[in-house]
């Protein structure tokens, strides 16, 4: 008996060997197949964009060239060598600075609350009708698809130049990023409260107020503050097609070579968009622990 238990022993692991061989060699197949085809991606994504390894390697110090003269005065000295020259305009830069964060303020509470507004609508968990949920998951595609930069261009052209296009770009294109944010919190609640409000008389409106949102408030503020943290960058460049902003002055500076108006611009650009996005963070960590807790 004991040769045949040997033997059966002996056959189960060749069975057992030979399967870990066919999921070794099929992993394999994969993984070549996988890197197959992000170097026929890559060669056809160069091909398209024309892109020409020979002019990047010999303009490459170029780049290099740029970033040097940045850090330079425009008599030739470094910028630390005198600090005053260098943040010359820092008064109106400023200023402009300030106008910045309000248009990123202003365009992210209002698009939190067009995408707070909608985002129930979306959800399937609460709204039955499906047209309903397309309608209202399209707009959202459709806010969040265009970049700002277009939107802020069709707005200037409406309003003019100024702050007005910035904040209702922002606002257009956080409402579809936020929509689409909130309504994923919304579909993974606990929905025994829901039915509860409804089992005692509640409309769908309290059953909201009441069951929903305590329930995905805190989420919504994180996800809120992100995006602010986000719209502050945005902010900063659409200055760029005038819609206000620093972003203004800074595409000055670069389109008439004030090399140190450009390194000092990006300092305080930079500098403010790291201390916003420390605080916020902290701001998130507090609200999802309290949201634990």
């Amino acid at each position: 008996m004991a040769p045949s238990i040997h033997r059966q022993g002996d056959a189960r692991l060749a069975l057992m060997m030979g399967g870990y061989d066919a999921a070794v060699a099929a992993k394999r197949r994969q993984t070549t197949l996988g890197a197959t085809v992000l170097i026929v991606a890559v060669v056809v994504a160069a091909l398209v964009g024309e892109v020409d390894v020979g002019k990047f390697v010999v303009n490459l110090h170029r780049f290099g060239d740029y970033i040097v003269r940045l850090a330079h005065l425009e008599g030739g000295a470094g910028v630390l060598s005198d600090v005053g020259e260098w943040f010359w305009g820092w008064r109106r830069w400023l200023v402009m600075l300030g106008e910045t964060l309000l248009i990123a303020y202003m365009g992210t509470l209002m698009g939190a609350l067009g995408g707070f507004a909608l985002c129930f609508f979306a959800a399937r968990n609460l709204t039955g009708r499906a047209w309903v949920r397309f309608a209202t998951k399209r707009f959202f595609e459709v806010c969040r698809t265009v970049p700002e930069m277009v939107f802020a261009l069709i707005f200037v052209i409406a309003f003019g130049l100024g702050p007005l296009a910035g904040v209702l770009a922002l606002a257009v294109h956080s409402t579809g990023a936020l929509g689409k944010l909130f309504c994923e919190v919304v579909e993974n609640i606990d929905l025994k409260p829901v039915d509860g409000v409804k089992a005692n008389g509640g409309s769908w409106v309290e059953a909201v107020r009441f069951a929903v949102v305590p329930q995905v408030l805190s989420n919504f503020a994180s996800y809120a503050l992100l995006r602010f943290e986000v719209n502050v960058r945005s902010a900063a460049v659409m200055g760029f097609v005038g819609a206000g902003g620093i972003g203004q002055d800074l595409i000055e500076a670069i389109r008439k070579f004030y090399y140190s108006d450009v390194s000092a611009l990006l300092v305080l650009i930079v500098g403010t968009v790291m201390v916003i996005d420390l605080c916020t963070e902290r701001l998130r960590h507090a609200l999802l622990g309290l949201r634990r807790a």
